[in-house]
């Protein structure tokens, strides 16, 4: 955990810019699986207008719309608090317009390649078609994760670079390019998956709980699990 507090620290980046899904319920389970385990949370609400803060734990971006998009990516960008927090080893979940301007470029509305933030190794533009709906994927086994699902409403394609790992393989739905979902690089992950992904994916939450306080003990199943297994059900 950060090495100033006791208390996980989450920090959910830009909610102004980039909250267009409910993906601001991601922060809340994330808080709600710690504490259940006696972890004690600290939520920290960076908008566009503040620095965002190096000694966080665990750093949350959402989904948004085009011009949000670039605006975030902007102020990340000048900032620089994203990319020195994840270089000392912090974690990062990022969600579809998030997940794309963590990379290298992503592409604005007219496919023009845009700098993005550059701590995970992708490059992401614009297809032809827009990926709409329910999506399924098998995380990569390394990971311990399983199965996952969730909603993707998104016209992005994303390349993967030699350093980063596809985050998983596509069963139902188009996520990076037909083939593929999401990525991670270290501690760093992105993930075009909505619903919001944490509370219908609960071992993804337990994931990124693991990479920042080490083991950690199950849970009896509650109604994450039953949510994952309906909209498996339901998806497939």
């Amino acid at each position: 955990m950060s090495d100033t507090s006791s208390r996980l620290r989450i920090v959910w980046i830009y909610p102004d810019l980039l909250s267009t899904y409910g993906d601001q319920g991601n922060v809340l389970i994330l808080r709600r699986r710690a504490e259940q385990r006696g972890i004690p949370t600290e939520i920290v609400h960076v908008h566009s207008s503040d620095s965002v803060p190096v000694e966080g734990d665990i750093y949350l971006l959402g989904g948004g719309e085009d011009r949000p998009q670039i605006l975030a990516a902007e102020r990340l960008i000048a900032d620089g608090g994203l990319k020195r927090a994840a270089a000392r080893g912090a974690c990062v979940f990022s969600v579809c317009a998030g997940y794309q301007i963590i990379g290298e470029t992503y592409g604005d509305d007219d496919d023009k390649p845009l700098p993005g933030v550059g701590i995970i190794d992708i490059r992401s533009g614009r297809g032809a078609t827009r990926a709409v709906g329910e999506i399924v994927a098998d995380v990569d086994p390394s990971l311990g994760v399983g199965r996952i699902t969730g909603f993707e409403n998104h016209q992005g394609r994303t390349a993967i670079g030699a350093q980063a790992t596809p985050l998983s393989t596509t069963v139902k739905g188009i996520g990076n390019d037909d083939h593929t979902e999401g990525a991670y690089q270290g501690q760093v992950l992105g993930t075009y998956l909505h619903g919001p992904a944490l509370p219908r994916n609960p071992a993804l939450a337990d994931l990124l709980l693991r990479w920042r306080v080490g083991e950690i003990p199950p849970l009896p199943p509650s109604w994450g699990e039953t949510l994952h297994e309906e909209r498996l059900a339901a998806a497939l």
